[in-house]
């Protein structure tokens, strides 16, 4: 049987750099960081054993005088503000593609602050990277996910359209489309995907299609994987999610010659090659 791991596969360069700063600062002992630093649970049980602990925002507020890693995520200017007041040493892993988004939306917030503008973000509500941008206009940017969230927008201002950097490039071009149809020349669109994300999708679809079963591998929290594992699906009907090789099982491979295995950004490369280690076993 032929088993391959997709290339493209694996940690994006934001969550390989989160990753390595992590790990260097456990070296000089305890690190705490808001929300699991990659949303894959082998990844964190094994940072977890090195001294890394997760927190959420409640108990951020009420540390004093210790070290946080800001994941690669980003966060709102409020989480800064906080560290500074009680002498928290920031350790900031913020994706530079998430850090730059941050500043053109804060930039754009300003400009169009006199006319009353609105700053839209197409992305997932309550979604971390989310919460950073949002966190630049004072709490004052519309989040949409579908046609209804359109509802928020008052078309008769000037309307600055954003993407949370990890969304579905066809979506954020399809709801694009009608915000400019109901808001003609007061609409200005940035598409500000990670194009490190986006052209994973049509790699992905090249990949299913050559296997007999996909094996996609990702953590249960990722929305990345949840939509890469879709992407497959479409493709590739014989698709399988796991999250570890202990969720194999003979009845996957039944007749197969061909295995194709991939994964979520937040998928380490350490688990798809267990993964195949174990199906080349049996």
């Amino acid at each position: 049987m032929q088993v391959e791991i997709d290339k493209n596969s694996g940690f994006c360069t934001g969550v390989v750099n989160a990753i390595r700063k992590a790990e260097e600062e456990l070296q000089r002992g305890k690190l705490y960081c808001i929300g699991d630093i990659v949303h894959n649970n082998l990844e964190m049980e094994r940072l977890q054993k090195k001294g890394l602990q997760t927190i959420e925002h409640k108990e951020f507020t009420e540390l004093k005088n210790c070290r946080v890693l800001f994941r690669a995520h980003g966060e709102p200017p409020s989480s800064y503000e906080m560290a500074r007041k009680n002498g928290v040493e920031v350790v900031d892993a913020s994706c530079p593609v998430v850090l730059n988004l941050q500043r053109r939306i804060r930039e754009a917030y300003e400009a169009i602050r006199g006319e009353r503008g609105q700053i839209v973000i197409y992305g997932k509500r309550g979604h971390a990277e989310v919460i950073g941008l949002v966190g630049q206009t004072c709490g004052e940017a519309l989040v949409v996910e579908n046609e209804d969230d359109l509802r928020q927008i008052d078309f008769t201002k000037p309307v600055v359209v954003f993407s949370q950097t990890t969304k579905s490039l066809d979506g954020f071009r399809a709801i694009s489309a009608l915000i400019r149809q109901r808001g003609g020349k007061r609409v200005t669109v940035y598409d500000t995907i990670c194009r490190k994300v986006a052209n994973r999708i049509p790699q992905l679809r090249d990949f299913a299609r050559v296997h007999d079963v996909i094996i996609f591998v990702s953590g249960k929290k990722s929305s990345n994987g949840k939509q890469l594992y879709t992407v497959c699906k479409e493709v590739n009907p014989r698709t399988y999610f796991v999250e570890s090789a202990e969720e194999l099982s003979a009845e996957m491979f039944e007749g197969v010659n061909s295995v194709g295995i991939s994964g979520a950004t937040s998928t380490p490369l350490w688990v798809t090659e267990e993964i195949r280690d174990r199906i080349l076993e049996k």
